[in-house]
């Protein structure tokens, strides 16, 4: 076997460790984030709302808040990151979250709510930056979309499998520990967050040379393209961290991920109220673990398309379409949710949206990557989430402003929409794809690269 043979036969194993190791538990971390970052949707309109004095719109602000906080702390957190270890600085933010997460069982009215909720945007901050940051130590450009989808499917699994679970605590824990249901669920889903805190110290490897794990060709393996990658990168597009910070390409992208997040977070704080309107709206009547159910709907057709349509994205080694087109097509089809006739119509036309928003995620975090490495890597990934979550406060207290404003969803809908639709255009004038996505240093055929417009374009 010659030398060529047995590195690639070697990486090609640390590789599959690397994912069958890591892949599931930052999935299972995201998962419990994303689920404590989103589950006041559920807590809205099952009492906390009513208890609280809360109106759409406060209820808007409060869920948004969170996201002040986010943007705020988001690059120094990465950067701390970048120096100090993922598996440090993931423990810290894990822990910090889920105490905060607990603590907003017993807010006793909406503004300490609103401030629990900024605090829990805080202490958040630079997680899931954090963790697309660590996934670039670890895995091949050629592998990351696929990487990234099966990471992220965790939102819509969290939002698929923690609506019924929400739910039920909601139903089942009324009365427990003196608690009002709302209460019972943050106290209960707040614990995950500091237990998994604990054994991330222990769980996780900064590097793949610290990787005691892998055997030791493996290891070299990996570091060496790692390292190849990172290198050819930093002599191609030469992005400092103060480079990846100015740069209009990285602004761009963050208003590209500022699109699609919008519609993200507008469908999971306002869809459990928007499905409990059904009740008004068609006449039919749902207990709240129905509501949870059906809620979960378009986030498990989501979980499956967003993989596959990863594993496309890969193998064509094509970026910029496999954000825009299914940006326009959830865009397009969210709309239209509340003029049609019946619930389950109405439902088809949000897992439409839910399923564009799941597809183009994994596949845009594939762009900054691509031309961003070490420091500048941390920052401009951290810049472009956070920019972009500042979707996170807008798309919920906009859309609530106006439910008040107008009495209907509808409106807000259509903002949502709007946002989506002009986050594909940007991607496709932007022409996001870097030349050095193709193999051999030739452009695949019909990429931005191929025609002169990507990244190394000069």
């Amino acid at each position: 076997m010659t030398t060529a043979t047995t590195h690639e036969a070697e990486l090609g194993s640390a590789t599959r460790k690397v994912a069958r190791r890591l892949t599931p538990y930052l999935a299972l971390l995201y998962f419990v984030n994303y689920l404590d970052r989103t589950n006041i949707a559920f807590a809205g309109p099952n009492g906390m709302n009513a208890e609280l004095g809360l109106s759409a719109t406060a209820f808007g602000f409060a869920s948004g808040v969170f996201f002040i906080g986010y943007l705020l702390l988001e690059v120094p957190s990465n950067m701390a990151l970048h120096r100090f270890g993922a598996r440090r600085w993931i423990a810290r933010i894990m822990l910090t979250w889920g105490l905060v997460a607990g603590a907003i069982a017993f807010v006793p009215n909406g503004s300490a709510l609103v401030a629990l909720r900024f605090l829990l945007g805080v202490a958040e901050a630079g997680f899931f930056p954090g963790i697309i940051l660590y996934l670039t130590y670890w895995f091949p450009q050629r592998d990351r979309a696929r990487v990234t989808a099966l990471f992220m499917a965790a939102v819509p699994l969290s939002s698929a499998l923690g609506a019924p679970l929400s739910s039920l605590l909601i139903e089942h824990g009324d009365g427990l520990f003196g608690l009002s249901g709302w209460r019972f669920m943050f106290l209960l889903e707040g614990v995950p967050a500091v237990l998994l805190g604990v054994v991330t110290w222990w769980f996780l490897t900064d590097r793949p040379r610290d990787a005691a794990w892998l055997q030791q060709g493996e290891r070299e393996a990996l570091a060496t393209v790692m390292d190849a990658e990172d290198a050819d990168k930093q002599r191609e597009y030469h992005v400092g961290l103060r480079g990846s910070l100015t740069s209009g390409r990285v602004w761009a992208l963050a208003f590209v991920y500022f699109g699609v997040v919008y519609g993200l977070y507008a469908l999971g704080f306002f869809l459990p109220t928007i499905i409990k309107g059904f009740e008004t709206q068609f006449g039919t009547s749902y207990s709240i673990l129905e509501r949870g159910l059906i809620n979960s709907v378009p986030y498990v057709v989501g979980a499956v398309a967003m993989v596959l349509w990863a594993r496309h994205g890969d193998r064509t080694r094509e970026r910029v379409w496999h954000v825009a087109l299914p940006a326009f097509v959830g865009g397009a089809a969210i709309p239209v949710a509340l003029y049609l006739g019946s619930p389950l119509a109405a439902m088809v036309a949000v897992t439409v949206c839910a399923t564009g928003v799941m597809c183009a995620l994994p596949t845009f975090w594939a762009l900054p990557t691509t031309f961003l490495t070490g420091a500048a890597a941390a920052g401009g990934i951290a810049l472009v989430n956070s920019v972009g979550n500042t979707a996170g406060f807008v798309a919920p207290y906009v859309t609530g402003w106006l439910a008040d404003l107008t009495g209907s969803q509808k409106t807000g809908l259509w903002v949502v929409g709007a946002a989506m639709v002009l986050a594909a255009a940007v991607a496709v004038a932007l022409r996001a794809a870097p030349a050095s996505q193709a193999p051999a240093g030739q452009a695949p055929a019909g990429t931005p690269a191929a025609t002169g417009t990507g990244a190394g374009a000069r």
